[in-house]
């Protein structure tokens, strides 16, 4: 090993401590290893000048143990203890484990060099009965603070996860350590009573009565990703046959930690005025008797990687079905007339629903007012600037983006367009809606014709 004179060492200390020079431009400039360097600067910052310098050390059995349970203690590593008590070989402690752990204290009695001595007269049996209980009170307070620093480490983890360090929770932790420490050392650790202890493990190994409907509660939030909050839930169990109540339901997704992600919407009000085109006939009055008798639409538009896609989807107040939808890259008029088109074709003859939107520059065409008029499709409009009007689709677009939009991240306009698909089926046939009785759009319309 290449040796290192004082002023060697004090002068890549100081450019070290100065800034003008890193570990790492250090090591590469002067050829030394990393550990090497970094000891050299913590002896600097714990011992000053003489923690550079050559040192020849006698260390005793008690200043061995004392490092040894220090590091048990804290939780140090052999190089932090080396700097810490300026013991200049690290690998001396790693020496001193061992010999601990293969011979106990004596062991780490130094050995003296040269010719063996005369063999001492045997101590008195007075003298060997004092080392021998000093050797094994030595041997149980370590064992001690071994099992507090695990049980401390363990109890750092549960603070870190915000938890509250209850007794059961102190007992959980406890009894993974059994395995590996004797259990009075632990309780001792950890400030619990025996009883306490056990009456808290017997809690713990009682089967949790919930268990079965948490399991359900969790498919449910994660087959819908996220978007049910507590009542659609209890609306789902209900509909699978279970009985229970809204609040016991919130309870459990309490602990268990899940919550709907949509976002609340805000009300904004504005009466606005009428529209020259077409008056305000449907006059906020979202409720229908039948399929077919009401209907709106809009459009609305989205953003990705710099590019627009729009969507205009027609909704069936009946039971809030989309019945029909059409997207472009473009706000042209094809948005709006391909998306009639498939309206149009699930009518009967006998059924002439009432269509509404906002003023959009799309519903004031010629060519939209004389579709409707072909169709026998009466024409409704919002008043100016007033979007409450048109609730109903209003609603369509803020659950759509915050339940799908918001919650992905898109690559591409495709990708996006194959989402919207994905998810509008998803909305018809799969999400129930607490006003139509816990049912799916699709599954309150097929009631319906039942009937």
């Amino acid at each position: 090993m290449t040796k290192y004179d004082v002023r060697f060492k004090i002068n890549l200390v100081e450019q070290y401590l100065s800034g003008s020079n890193g570990y790492r431009g250090l090591v590469s400039a002067y050829g030394i290893e990393h550990s090497q360097l970094r000891r050299w600067v913590a002896s600097y910052q714990l011992h000053g000048l003489s923690g550079l310098e050559k040192k020849h050390r006698f260390y005793n059995a008690e200043f061995k143990l004392k490092v040894l349970q220090h590091i048990a203690r804290e939780g140090l590593s052999d190089r932090h203890a080396a700097a810490l008590y300026d013991i200049r070989s690290t690998g001396s402690i790693g020496k001193w484990r061992r010999e601990y752990d293969k011979g106990g204290l004596v062991a780490l009695t130094p050995r003296r060099k040269g010719r063996p001595m005369k063999p001492p007269t045997p101590p008195s049996k007075s003298e060997a009965s004092d080392e021998t209980r000093m050797q094994k009170a030595l041997l149980e307070e370590l064992a001690y603070l071994r099992a507090e620093n695990a049980y401390l480490k363990k109890l750092k983890a549960l603070s870190e996860a915000e938890r509250s360090g209850s007794a059961g929770e102190k007992a959980q932790v406890l009894q993974g350590l059994r395995p590996d420490y004797p259990l009075g050392l632990l309780l001792r650790a950890a400030g619990l009573s025996r009883s306490t202890f056990y009456y808290h493990v017997k809690a713990m190994s009682t089967q949790d009565k919930y268990a079965a409907i948490k399991s359900k509660i969790r498919m449910l939030y994660e087959r819908h990703q996220g978007r049910y909050g507590y009542r659609r839930i209890t609306a789902a169990l209900r509909q699978a046959g279970e009985m229970i109540n809204h609040k016991s339901v919130q309870r459990l997704m309490q602990q268990l930690g899940l919550q709907s992600l949509v976002r609340p919407k805000k009300y904004r009000s504005y009466r606005g005025a009428v529209g020259r085109i077409a008056p305000n006939l449907l006059e906020r009055q979202f409720q229908a008797e039948r399929p077919n008798q009401k209907w709106v639409t809009d459009v609305t538009e989205f953003h990705v990687n710099g590019q627009k896609l729009y969507l205009s989807p027609v909704m069936d107040l009946y039971n809030g079905e989309i019945i029909a939808w059409h997207t472009e890259r473009r706000p042209v008029f094809r948005l709006v007339s391909s998306m009639l088109q498939k309206a149009f074709s699930r009518l009967k003859l006998s059924e002439k629903p009432l269509l509404h939107s906002d003023q959009g520059w799309q519903y004031q065409q010629t060519m939209y007012r004389k579709l409707l008029h072909e169709h026998a499709v009466v024409q409704s409009m919002s008043r100016k600037g007033n979007c409450l009007d048109n609730a109903a689709m209003e609603s369509f677009f803020g659950t759509l983006k915050s339940e799908f939009f918001y919650l992905n991240h898109f690559e591409s306009i495709e990708q996006l367009q194959t989402g919207i698909r994905q998810y509008i089926h998803y909305y018809n046939h799969e999400r129930i809606r607490t006003k139509l009785k816990g049912l799916s759009p699709v599954q309150y319309r097929n009631q319906a014709l039942l009937i």
